[in-house]
């Protein structure tokens, strides 16, 4: 074994976001300062993973929930864009960089998930080329910043998970966010509207097409706020609404659920809803994003 600390390089930087630290670290206090942290201290949030021009203040109401005081393990959960994958995936890297500071991965809880069989090891090609997960670095960095030798980040990939594994995910997971010292930044945007995305619900009672889109996000925002995984799913069985990170967010919906069961009491909310434009005709096109966060009780 060699001893050669190997690194994930910050690969959207410089197209996604800026790659220069300190006009990075001015945009994320920019949005930071305008939102309140209502929700505090979030044990998990959910947060989009585009580009910040069109997502930055939007995630900015999750990531102001996160207490850096009391926050020392991070997990962070993101759906596969490119590559088929029916499990999850941990990186084989050690080192995430950003444009702020390196993140460190906690390899003592890499080794008991890779203990489980559960998982598979991505290339570092698959992990490069990936975005969900890397939009939420600059953010952890930031919101972390004043106990930043003092975290590990955990990320995961999220296959096109079964229900049934769905549940075996959100139960191996529960029993790490029991613990008040751990964060679960879950990466999902919210409706994929469009021709380039064959996807153009409408239900016209809403009026203007954006309208419509709303109401279907917000539909599907309640009944996570309801805490129900078994809802979520038949509810995108029913309007098949193109919520990238639907996976990761079962497998939340399912770990809380498990400490339900057990007596914990959690609520969450939804913070923050946007749209990256108004659609109004079928030539347009638009991606949601909400920003959520979950509190113990």
């Amino acid at each position: 074994m060699s001893n050669r600390v190997l690194c994930r390089e910050a690969s959207h930087a410089g197209s996604w976001y800026t790659a220069s630290g300190p006009q990075l670290n001015a945009q994320l206090e920019g949005w930071l300062s305008q939102v309140q942290s209502t929700k505090r201290p979030a044990r998990a949030i959910i947060a989009p993973h585009a580009g910040y021009t069109y997502c930055g203040s939007c995630a900015a109401h999750a990531y102001k929930q996160v207490d850096p005081n009391i926050t020392r393990k991070i997990f962070i959960l993101g759906p596969s864009h490119h590559v088929p994958l029916s499990r999850c995936a941990l990186s084989s890297v050690d080192i995430y960089r950003t444009p702020l500071y390196d993140l460190r991965i906690d390899q003592k809880i890499y080794g008991e998930l890779w203990k489980t069989g559960m998982f598979e090891r991505m290339s570092l090609q698959t992990d490069e080329d990936e975005h969900s997960i890397e939009m939420h670095l600059p953010y952890t960095a930031k919101a972390m910043e004043s106990h930043k030798d003092e975290f590990t980040i955990i990320p995961v990939l999220v296959g096109a998970l079964s229900e049934t594994k769905e549940q075996e995910f959100g139960k191996l997971f529960s029993k790490y966010l029991a613990d008040p010292s751990n964060l679960f930044v879950v990466s999902s945007d919210f409706c994929h509207w469009g021709q380039r995305f064959r996807y153009s619900y409408y239900d016209e009672s809403q009026g203007e097409i954006y309208r419509s889109i709303e109401h279907l996000d917000k539909m599907g925002m309640n009944i996570i706020e309801q805490l129900d995984p078994v809802s979520f799913s038949n509810y995108l069985k029913k309007y098949h609404n193109t919520i990238c990170g639907r996976h990761p967010i079962g497998v939340l919906l399912n770990a809380i659920n498990e400490l339900q069961k057990n007596g914990m009491n959690m609520s969450f909310s939804f913070l923050n809803y946007a749209q990256s434009s108004q659609c109004r005709n079928w030539q347009d096109s638009s991606v949601s994003y909400a920003a959520g966060a979950l509190m113990v009780h």
